[in-house]
């Protein structure tokens, strides 16, 4: 890349978030593990570092650490909470644990001479600490404060250094955005150049570079990832490239001969396999969501292998990895919250010699946006997000054909009642969940002792973080009327109100 930012990861859960708001700017950034930070350099030359927060505490013995020389690149770098405190401690301050904790929105005041802090006044930033910092290394000043944090802002105008105690990446920080905008583009002068148009001819490239004259089969589900990394490839090695479509009677439905018809007759060599017998035999008795996934995962591979043979010689597995299942997988010191089919899941042993990736650095609306530069259709761009796993991980606990119908026949009446209200395009992802909850309830004159059926609707512009969605009553009435009324072994719905986090937005 031209210009590019190294985001360096000292294992917060949500560093990432980082990364989507710089880029958000136009500029390319990487996310990189503290402990790889050399073998990063090595390779590249970034214009501006960004430390992200994390969950340590820099004094203690096994708090991350990074060697002392970045800070003689002559790099600009940002500190953003725990990085903050790195950056004091390392240049000669101190970090103590105080007496009074900062959580949540807090008032800040800015010296808006501060080339961070161009443009910004006094105003609301997003807090989350306890450790702070009690006097700033030599060379710096103090260039924010709070009524509990003196320290809540530091700068080196002269090398460029300068750390933050809130979280200007999350959007409850007012401004924190264009505090981002005022380092890139004023401190690292950068030009914001990262656009989809580019990424494509990079990506088109860089698989050419990898495949050469080899084959490629593409694990194509008909979700949006897929689907534009199936446009993508098509675009690079044409004729080399083999979809295979796996059915694993996990989808929604009528989604099976939907994602057919929509490939089926266009210039890719598509493949269909009904695997559902398969899939249910190897998923009966399992209730734990990660051996879930991680059985989904397995048996994928092993489909893939097997049509791989059949067709002949197949060099590589192309996957339509993003970026949230690389996160929520466990990257770097990051905590796993859930492995994805395409990722954790993914055995050791596999035919291939190796996976093309091409998104897997793109957020979610990345890649739609990537999808419409590549002329994919609009329907397939805006498809409604559907995991790997599929229905596997919306129906709760053990899996059967009866269960799977059941969530499909709610879940198609509640995807229908939202279109008809006109809300499919403002909320980012709907779908219902079967969970393993009987409750009480009665129809006409008889007790019944059914499911509990609930609907989850987020809104989210990266799929790192979201909240949930606000129905109008009426159309959650509507819904609720229609599939207590139509489909059998339902009696109650129940609707998640929470956002993510705390919660994910899959329930498994």
């Amino acid at each position: 890349m031209e210009q590019e930012v190294m985001i360096i990861d000292f294992g917060g859960q949500y560093n990432q978030l980082i990364a989507r708001r710089v880029r958000d700017l136009h500029v390319y950034c990487e996310v990189v593990p503290y402990k790889k930070v050399d073998q990063y350099l090595e390779k590249h030359r970034p214009q501006g570092i960004i430390f992200t927060g994390g969950p340590n505490s820099v004094y203690v013995d096994d708090a991350p650490k990074i060697d002392l020389k970045i800070y003689d690149l002559g790099i600009p770098i940002l500190g953003l909470c725990y990085g903050m405190q790195r950056m004091a401690v390392d240049l000669g301050g101190q970090v103590s644990r105080s007496q009074s904790r900062e959580f949540g929105k807090t008032p800040t005041s800015f010296d808006s001479q501060a080339k961070l802090f161009k443009g910004i006044g006094d105003s609301i930033t997003w807090m989350s600490h306890q450790d702070f910092v009690t006097q700033v290394p030599q060379g710096f000043e103090t260039v924010a404060s709070t009524q509990s944090t003196p320290n809540t802002a530091m700068a080196n105008e002269d090398k460029k250094l300068y750390g933050v105690q809130f979280h200007p990446e999350v959007n409850h920080t007012e401004k924190g955005q264009d505090m981002l905008r005022n380092f890139l583009y004023d401190i690292c002068g950068l030009e914001g150049k990262w656009t989809m148009d580019r990424y494509a001819k990079t990506a088109i490239e860089g698989i050419r570079k990898q495949v050469g004259q080899g084959k490629v089969l593409l694990a194509l589900s008909g979700g949006v990832d897929s689907s534009v990394c199936a446009k993508l490839l098509e675009k690079a090695i044409g004729d080399q490239l083999t979809c295979i479509f796996v059915d694993h009677g996990l989808m929604r439905k009528n989604e099976g001969d939907e994602v057919e018809a929509a490939f089926k007759d266009t210039d890719l060599h598509f493949i269909r396999v009904n695997a559902e017998d398969r899939f249910l035999a190897r998923l009966k008795g399992v209730t734990d969501p990660e051996e879930k996934r991680k059985i989904i995962g397995e048996e994928f591979i092993r489909v893939f292998e097997e049509e791989g043979r059949k067709i002949g010689s197949v060099d590589y597995l192309a996957q339509g990895t993003i970026y949230p299942d690389i996160i929520e997988s466990g990257a770097g010191d990051a905590a796993v919250i859930k492995s994805h089919h395409n990722v954790g899941g993914l055995p050791a042993v596999v035919d291939f010699k190796g996976l093309v990736e091409p998104l897997r650095q793109l957020f979610k609306d990345e890649v739609r946006e990537l999808g419409q530069e590549l002329g994919l259709a609009d329907y397939l761009v805006w498809r409604q997000p559907f995991p790997g796993p599929g229905l596997g991980i919306r129906v709760m606990g053990e899996i059967s054909k009866e269960r799977l119908d059941i969530l499909r026949d709610a879940d198609a009446i509640y995807r229908e009642e939202i279109a008809k209200a006109g809300l499919d395009r403002s909320i980012n992802q709907y779908f219902a969940v079967l969970t393993n909850n009987r409750t009480v309830g009665v129809m006409g004159d008889y007790r019944t002792y059914d499911y509990t059926l609930a609907l989850r609707a987020v809104e989210t512009t990266d799929f790192m973080t979201a909240d949930w969605s606000k129905i109008p009553y009426e159309v959650l009435e509507k819904i609720s009327s229609r599939i207590v009324g139509e489909v059998d072994h339902i009696n109650r719905i129940v609707y998640d109100i929470t956002s993510k986090p705390p919660a994910t937005i899959e329930w498994e």
